[in-house]
């Protein structure tokens, strides 16, 4: 490439977008129906507002749970990670060749990809985020080429076991930028669950929310017992908003059309976004994922790799083809 490119030339511009005064429940189904992790929030004009996002509904089921106490919430509460983690997954191992696998999250529209060793040893997590931090040194440092192991994620902190509760896992995504979480017994790797896992395991918990699409939590049945335990004058008795308005981030990152592409890359590095509104004069033009990034810059920067080199499947799925990306 003469010149990076830039964001205005990578962008999506067809974007699903939701408007502020949206019932929290309508922007939930959104994200689940359209099997993406956050929506650009914009007025009629176009004007940006802000992002709705996984981590959002993350915030609003808590936020409901909290308000109803103890009201029905045996399912919540008794759900395990092992109810609901996926067992079918894409894993790796460190050997392989870093853009043969930044290939494979391409071909298979994932984000990430467990690192495993022999039967299925946990050794960590290779994905888009990682795949950033080998795109740069790949430009600045001219490295040919690398494995996995050199590059994937190690923390420990992102794992967690089998019987750890759904609520535990719902704090876990809400207060740290974590995606998907690996689930382990005695090291080794079982499953994975990830932030729409666990919204989908949460469900049940939207029956709380007022089936009018009014922006407040549909309050307890009033009957004499709660009348008379009730303190109106408790802001914590009071309706919770549930507009997408109440919820969405503002301080999202935002980028302007002139970006270049390497400028991209390492905020994405430097930050926990996954996707970047852009912005021209206010008013949102596009979005420039991780992913996109990796399109734009895969073809450019990636060497031939041996068609040898597999998948390895924590349970079986459709059968590979021999190169990475089509």
């Amino acid at each position: 490439m003469d010149r990076p490119r830039l964001a205005h030339e990578i962008m999506v511009t067809k974007l699903v977008t939701l408007a502020p005064e949206v019932h929290v429940s309508q922007g939930v189904s959104l994200l689940l129906r359209n099997n993406i992790s956050g929506v650009p929030v914009v007025d009629d004009d176009q004007n940006y507002l802000g992002v709705f996002s996984e981590k959002c509904c993350m915030n609003v089921l808590s936020t409901t749970q909290q308000m109803i106490g103890s009201r029905d919430t045996t399912k919540v509460h008794s759900q395990l990670a092992k109810d609901f983690m996926a067992t079918q997954l894409i894993t790796l191992t460190p050997e392989i060749d870093v853009f043969e696998a930044i290939g494979y999250l391409l071909k298979n529209r994932i984000s990430g990809a467990t690192v495993v060793g022999p039967d299925n040893a946990f050794l960590g997590v290779f994905s888009e985020k990682t795949s950033m931090k080998v795109l740069v040194d790949s430009a600045y440092d001219q490295l040919p080429t690398s494995t996995v192991g050199a590059f994937m994620n190690t923390e420990t902190k992102r794992v967690i076991a089998d019987d750890t509760q759904l609520l535990s896992v719902m704090k876990i995504f809400i207060e740290t930028p974590y995606r998907r979480l690996p689930v382990l017994r005695d090291g080794k790797l079982l499953g994975q669950v990830s932030r729409r896992d666990a919204l989908k395991a949460q469900n049940d918990l939207t029956q709380y929310l007022n089936p009018r699409g009014q922006d407040s939590l549909a309050p307890e049945e009033n009957t004499p017992e709660n009348e008379k335990n009730k303190e109106p004058q408790d802001p914590s008795n009071q309706p919770l908003p549930l507009q997408v308005l109440s919820y969405m981030d503002r301080t999202a990152r935002t980028i302007p059309p002139e970006m270049d592409l390497f400028s991209i890359a390492h905020l994405f590095l430097n930050t926990p976004y996954r996707r970047l509104p852009v912005l021209e004069k206010g008013k949102l033009v596009g979005q420039v994922s991780r992913r996109d990034v990796l399109h734009a810059t895969y073809d450019t920067m990636a060497l031939p790799v041996s068609s040898e080199r597999k998948l390895l499947y924590l349970s079986s799925l459709t059968q590979q083809q021999e190169t990475p990306f089509n």
